[in-house]
């Protein structure tokens, strides 16, 4: 838990003045069995009323300021925790924003989910106990104990009895329950990924009529969590009459034993009373903690798991001596941006080889480079390595002549414009998401994005336009509509380099048409690089790039191709109809 003490470094005169106010509940909660064994004694059994009056306020001003005090280390305690907490989940958050695609492939997003919220959740409920409990606890026993002993010697040995009996009880609930905690957190990332996985799929399962077998593996995980919270529920509900047996037996002893040194005269009514409330006090001490001892465990664990992504090591980091393309002459020449792949081989991590080998080619600016091929061929993976989601296993990736893992992060993405495969729209408005990448972009610039995309006239169909909402993941908008908004976003940065992954397959052959003959007449510089699985998408472009199992089969223009590339041809024939094979062969579509 070192990791974590840091975020309660800012709380430290706050935990001063918890420790401070707990020991003046200490103190009021230690008078309390002193004044009532002295009212007992010098006031009801001789039948003194003004004596009684007298102590009996003292007592109720004793117990307001030990209720006072018990207020303020709530608020306190809760301050702390809270705080601390949100300080350790904008820290695991921030953490997960520097992931690259390595990491995310060893964290699933159901446990990093459970992370965020269920491990934090138990590690805030741990720091409010310890700090009500950590100091409290021993000073209360040590009191109290100190208190039993000084008002009957003879009778201290009843508590060392009641003591052990608690020990046994809390050793056991330990040894049973304690191994059980990481077990529970790791059913609860399963179950929270299965849920995820059945919940976007829903439509799928429906489609399929899938709904009972799915609800009986969702049932058969809920199961197992339900079992191990039952058993460790079931464990722990015997805690608490257990510990008020040992209590009660406590007190039957003590009543037992102190009636016959009262009958000897060696006791009186009042102290044996005073020593009751100090022995309850000492075991509801142990009681409070070994109840630390059961918590601090479970925190344990999931101060471990949040450590785990806390301390996970980044794959792909900045440069330490970065470079810059800023003041280079290629950058201050030309709108768009020099890409260049040089003899690039790529392998995923644990895989037993590689997804792409020896790629080399140069995307140009004011050129359009497309990359086509079958499924698995590599295409959306050397998209992927250009914002260095990946870093190349072999090779290098130039930008402007500049390796990319020579530039910083954020300078290397803010010369891209990427666009993925599955449109991603986040809850807010249309024109929100627009904006994504450029807060600052005006109404005027922000009309030229959607313009652009093709999304311009289905916004100025909405009742609000561009301060339409959009739920979240663009629920409620088409597929369509949502690729264009993603597309609209890209533009709307103003990149040297447009990434298309595939991003044209969810529009209709008229939009598409549209889309790129916009982008040819207004993007004129940019470099464009489009992933795409349709010949007419890409004929046009100024290159093409066969690719097949991660290397290349083929380049040139689409009437090159033709005639060249036999993957390439195999792939126009069985997408175009059979009165334009003839014309294909020919080399004469346009």
């Amino acid at each position: 838990m070192k990791h974590l003490f840091g975020h309660y470094r800012p709380y430290i005169p706050h935990i001063l003045l918890v420790i401070l106010v707990l020991f003046g509940q200490v103190l009021a909660e230690l008078a309390l069995p002193g004044l009532m064994a002295r009212i007992i004694d010098r006031g009801i059994i001789p039948g003194n009323l003004s004596f009684i009056y007298q102590t009996g306020t003292l007592m109720l001003a004793v117990a307001l300021v030990g209720v006072l005090c018990s207020i303020a280390v709530s608020y306190l305690s809760s301050r702390i925790a809270s705080g601390a907490s949100r300080s350790i989940r904008l820290a695991l958050f921030s953490r997960v924003t520097e992931f690259s695609s390595v990491e995310f492939d060893h964290f699933t997003t159901a446990s990093l989910i459970t992370r965020s919220t269920s491990d934090i959740q138990i590690l805030q409920n741990t720091s409010v106990m310890i700090f009500r409990m950590a100091f409290f606890a021993p000073l209360m026993g040590v009191g109290a104990l100190i208190g039993a002993v000084s008002t009957s010697p003879g009778l201290s040995w009843t508590i060392g009895v009641a003591i052990l009996l608690v020990l046994m009880i809390m050793g056991i609930m330990m040894i049973t329950t304690v191994p059980k905690f990481k077990l529970l957190q790791q059913l609860l990332d399963r179950l929270t990924r299965v849920t995820g996985e059945r919940l976007q799929g829903i439509l799928v399962i429906r489609a399929f009529n899938r709904q009972a077998d799915e609800q009986h593996r969702f049932d058969e995980v809920s199961r197992d969590l339900t079992k191990l919270n039952m058993f460790v529920n079931r464990m722990m509900s015997l805690l608490m009459p257990g510990l008020f047996l040992v209590m009660n037996l406590s007190s039957l002893l003590i009543v037992w034993v102190g009636s016959r040194l009262i009958d000897l005269g060696q006791l009186q009514v009042g102290s044996m009373m005073a020593f009751i409330q100090y022995s309850m006090s000492v075991i509801m001490s142990f009681l409070f903690i070994a109840m630390m001892f059961i918590m601090i465990p479970r925190a344990m664990v999931s101060a471990q798991r949040i450590g785990e992504v806390v301390k996970k090591e980044i794959s792909i980091l900045d440069p330490e001596n970065p470079e810059t393309i800023s003041t280079r002459p290629e950058a201050q020449s030309q709108t768009g941006a020099m890409l260049e792949f040089n003899k690039v081989s790529f392998r995923y991590p644990d895989a037993p080889e590689n997804v792409l080998t020896d790629i080399s080619f140069t995307a140009e600016p004011g050129k359009t480079t497309a990359l086509i091929g079958s499924t698995g061929s590599g295409k959306s993976t050397i998209i992927n390595l250009i914002p260095r989601f990946y870093d190349v296993t072999e090779g290098e990736i130039l930008l402007d002549g500049v390796n990319i893992q020579r530039l910083p992060q954020k300078i290397l993405r803010s010369q891209l414009g990427l666009v993925s495969q599955k449109a991603i729209l986040f809850s807010g408005t249309m024109g929100s998401n627009i904006r994504f990448g450029n807060t600052g972009m005006d109404s005027e610039e922000l009309a030229r994005a959607a313009r652009l995309s093709q999304a311009l006239d289905f916004i100025l169909e909405k009742p609000l336009q561009m301060e339409d909402p959009v739920s979240q993941g663009g629920g409620n908008v088409s597929g369509g509509q949502r690729q264009r908004l993603s597309i609209a976003r890209a533009l709307a940065i103003h990149p040297r380099l447009l990434l298309f992954d595939d991003s044209f397959s969810a529009l209709d052959f008229k939009t598409d048409r549209a889309l790129r003959q916009a982008l040819a007449e207004e993007v004129r510089g940019t470099t464009v690089l489009i992933v795409a699985q349709r010949i007419n998408t890409i004929r046009h472009a100024d290159q093409i790039i066969v690719l097949e199992e991660g290397a290349i089969v083929g380049r040139g223009t689409h009437q090159q191709l033709m005639e060249s590339c036999p993957v390439y041809q195999e792939i126009a024939m069985s997408q175009l109809k059979e009165e334009e094979s003839s014309t294909i062969e020919g080399g004469d579509l346009q």
